[in-house]
């Protein structure tokens, strides 16, 4: 079995890397990692670390999003490219006919919970309870590894680059996973979860490296939709290994100190960063960002500059003093305390 991707040459001239890691399709390829139990030597420690978080309500997300087999596109809109805050709003705004579509493919297989039907008659207050839900799992499951995730992610996007620029498209898609096979003008993706065949019709492809993608590629079922091609990075074993002790030490000092999220936010304004950037590598909304930058600025441990339409943020001496060696000497007292902000 398999999918069969056929492209135009307007096609090729509109075939996409993300930019980003995807916090939307990283949530649904996790919930189907939570319940599969595949690739227990990447993703094992993972579960028994996030294991004990599961809340029935959480279950219920799984109803829309089995192990295997079909999962409801509308959970993966193309909005999310933009941040987790930009995909749940379009979560929030999804078409009532999509809403309708996509449950009754499921129907196809499974039995739906009673409150299915209110979600697809697009209600208000059901389509709400499905966002408090996806952002639940968000938070528990995803964000606090968001670090690994933009660190695999900028990895295979550097990898797809340099093939694409020493091989062109045919080297860039092989070099995606062994199960893609370009064979112009169509694009083959082998799997047992993939079949038929994919008009892109000038529409061009969204390619989607992605941390929680396992084993092989996956698209979405409706053609209609904008087309994207998600694929499995290369994993390292070890990525949730304890750290040597010294960085470990550090880390907690930091933490201890500044709260996880905002350690989080002055590790990685340490090579320079815009708001943007921050609130995408950190997994948190720019808003947030914003506020623990504020706080950070305040207590003397990096420095912002407006440059064009961006703020770029830099730590500060003492910023990388605390940093390297986890020292808490010479931080200015704020106006509020530096209290611990959680994740």
């Amino acid at each position: 079995m398999g999918l069969r991707i056929h492209f135009t040459y307007e096609d090729l001239a509109h075939v996409v890397l993300a930019e980003e890691p995807d916090p939307l399709w990283e949530g649904l390829l996790s919930l189907h990692l939570l319940q599969n139990r595949d690739a227990p030597l990447v993703y094992g420690r993972w579960r028994r670390t996030a294991g004990g978080l599961v809340t029935p309500e959480l279950l219920r997300l799984r109803r829309l999003a089995p192990p295997y087999g079909y999962s409801a596109d509308f959970l993966t809109p193309s909005a999310a490219s933009a941040g987790f805050e930009a995909g749940v709003e379009a979560l929030l705004t999804t078409p009532r006919r999509q809403l309708r579509a996509d449950l009754a493919e499921l129907a196809r297989t499974r039995p739906l919970p009673g409150w299915a039907r209110p979600l697809a008659e697009g209600d208000t207050q059901a389509l709400r309870g499905l966002a408090g839900l996806v952002r639940g799992h968000h938070e528990r499951f995803v964000a606090p590894y968001w670090p690994h995730v933009r660190s695999r992610f900028d990895e295979a996007r550097s990898v797809a680059a340099k093939a694409f620029l020493r091989s062109g498209f045919a080297g860039l898609v092989e070099g995606l996973h062994p199960s893609v096979r370009w064979a112009a003008p169509v694009l083959h993706v082998a799997g047992p979860h993939l079949e038929g065949d994919l008009y892109l019709r000038g529409r061009g492809l969204r390619i989607i490296p992605s941390f929680f993608c396992w084993p092989g590629p996956i698209v979405l079922k409706d053609g209609t939709l904008p087309p994207v091609l998600v694929h499995p990075v290369t994993h390292d074993p070890r990525w949730l290994s304890p750290p040597s002790p010294s960085s470990a030490t550090t880390h907690r000092a930091l933490a201890a100190l500044l709260g996880k999220a905002r350690a989080a936010v002055l590790e990685e304004v340490a090579e320079g960063r815009t708001t943007s950037e921050l609130a995408s590598r950190v997994g948190l909304s720019p808003a947030t960002v914003s506020h623990h930058v504020a706080v950070l600025r305040e207590a003397g441990l990096l420095t912002s500059r407006r440059i064009g339409g961006a703020v770029l943020h830099s730590v500060t001496r003492l910023g990388a003093d605390l940093l390297e060696h986890g020292t808490t000497s010479g931080i200015r007292p704020c106006s509020k305390p530096v209290a611990p902000a959680g994740n």
